[in-house]
């Protein structure tokens, strides 16, 4: 038999209000591609930090290439050849993306050698960035290919993987593939977690399932159907979204000849911007991350206030230059890509992280009324199945996909005119989204103007009404979804389109 490149057993973790794993076993082999696959909440990324180095097990045997190892931090563990890439990213801002990648290598490797290397490397994988560019002018998804490719420069003998495909386009999805499965032919073991079961199902060639910190089932993913596989994940199959049919109403948004100049030498310019969103529509914009979608979204939610007068207009006002507290009072609700941080504050809980764009609370002279609060917050967590420790748990305490739940639920609680939401089911699992999806699609029902920005092109067709695609800083004509295909998507996330195509 081949020794195990990895053989978890009993891998107990406990914290005060719940058990993250609870006896878990897990075996991964030289060469395997093993997917890990369970519900936000399951205990999969406290799993993959104890294998990292992060967390330490509070019972529980783990064994690298057939030896038993106590690895007390991510150094160690990078240097028996363990490499991983977190959901929430662990990078400095302030410093430059070699910078960056330089602190996680070998310290006999000048900067200057790190910088090629990352060229070369992101030119062999698809993945462009600059190694110059400081890391808080990045995107969240060109935060995610600097994640990777520090990873990939370690040359693992394990690679652990979180939602690594959520930034890309579907050509450089099968260019990834292609790396991942060359990997696995050198030996390299890759440990991989996707709530995009068909990515499962068509790259890994084993699967460990957890529910409540439990395993509940392994399997070879590539001959289930991604509805055995959401049942072995959350006991039953995602609820199916309602029916499509809508009936638009007056124009809401409406941007015209929006042109901004990027803030910095990283960022990039708009160029040109036009299209709007009617009343009970879903217009969605794809586009691969770093191509205009963090500007286009400042200067709707008003953080960018550069815009030329009437460029942005809400239902015929003129709010180019409105702030983002005026824009939120006229019914412009945004739900950010960045969860932590900028979506709600960390160390803040639940129900105060409402005030951020909720004043129901707010009485005369600013005082907040506590107990309006927490039932606000309370109905937010019941209405939407939010895991938390109820209203006065911090929301850095959640798992992603939970406090992604909450942050959908304020916004989608205040009644909003106008929402614009980003990457709404980014980290998500299958029965989350489902749920995410279904109050999208009702907000619209009611007659709601929704924006949905998302690198997820299967989100964009099942939710959108029409589409555009967003490539360095222009935006294509508008594709109604009838007309849509990912070739077609794909082919103009690289600014491949004509202005003949079907626009409205």
């Amino acid at each position: 038999m081949t020794t195990p490149q990895l053989q978890l057993t009993g891998i107990v973790k406990a914290y005060p209000a719940v058990v993250a794993n609870d006896g878990v076993s897990l075996t991964v082999y030289p060469g395997e591609i093993h997917a890990v696959l369970g519900e936000n909440g399951a205990g999969k990324s406290t799993l993959m930090k104890i294998i990292y180095g992060a967390i330490k097990p509070d019972a529980g045997e783990l064994r690298f290439q057939g030896k038993v190892v106590h690895i007390k931090d991510p150094r160690e563990a990078r240097a028996l050849g363990i490499a991983m890439v977190f959901q929430h990213f662990s990078l400095f801002d302030t410093i430059s993306v070699a910078e960056n990648v330089w602190l996680g290598l070998d310290a006999k490797l000048s900067l200057t050698q790190v910088r090629q290397a990352i060229v070369d490397k992101a030119t062999a994988y698809g993945l462009d960035i600059e190694p110059d560019r400081p890391v808080h002018t990045l995107s969240v998804g060109e935060m995610q290919r600097v994640e990777i490719i520090r990873a990939l420069l370690t040359n693992p003998k394990l690679l652990i993987l979180d939602e690594p495909t959520s930034v890309l386009t579907p050509q450089a999805v099968v260019k990834l593939f292609v790396v991942l499965r060359q990997l696995a032919a050198e030996g390299c073991s890759i440990l991989y977690i996707s709530h995009k079961l068909h990515e499962i199902r068509e790259l890994c060639t084993a699967c460990t399932v957890l529910r409540g910190g439990k395993v509940t089932g392994t399997c070879n993913p590539q001959v289930e159907t991604n509805e055995s596989l959401s049942r072995l994940m959350i006991g039953a199959e995602p609820p199916a979204l309602p029916p499509r049919a809508h009936n638009n109403g007056g124009v809401v948004l409406k941007v015209t000849q929006l042109n901004l100049p990027a803030l910095d030498h990283f960022g990039t310019h708009l160029d040109g911007i036009n299209f709007e969103v009617r009343a009970g529509e879903i217009v969605g914009i794809a586009g691969v991350s770093g191509n205009g979608q963090a500007e286009l979204v400042r200067a709707l939610s008003g953080e960018d206030v550069r815009a030329s007068a009437a460029s942005i207009t809400l239902s015929g006002l003129d709010m180019a230059h409105l702030l983002p507290m005026r824009r939120r009072e006229l019914g412009v609700h945004l739900v950010p890509e960045e969860r932590l941080g900028r979506g709600a504050v960390p160390a803040v809980d639940l129900a105060h992280n409402l005030l951020l764009t909720r004043d129901e609370a707010v009485g005369t002279g600013g005082w907040i009324h506590g107990p309006t609060l927490l039932a606000q917050a309370s109905e937010i967590i019941r209405t939407f199945g939010v895991k938390a420790g109820g209203p006065k748990a911090a929301a850095q305490s959640l798992s992603g996909g939970n406090l992604q739940k909450f942050i959908v639920g304020r916004e989608i609680g205040a009644n909003p005119k106008m929402l614009i939401v980003s990457q709404p089911t980014w980290g998500v699992d299958v029965g989350a989204a489902a749920q995410i999806r279904t109050a999208i699609l009702a907000l619209r029902d009611a007659g709601c103007a929704v924006l949905l920005i998302s690198e997820e092109l299967d989100e964009l067709f099942e939710l959108s009404d029409r589409l555009l695609v967003i490539a360095k800083g222009h935006i294509s004509p508008s594709l109604n979804r009838a007309d849509a295909s990912v070739e077609v998507v794909g082919a103009w996330m690289s600014g491949l389109w004509t202005t003949e195509t079907n626009h409205v």
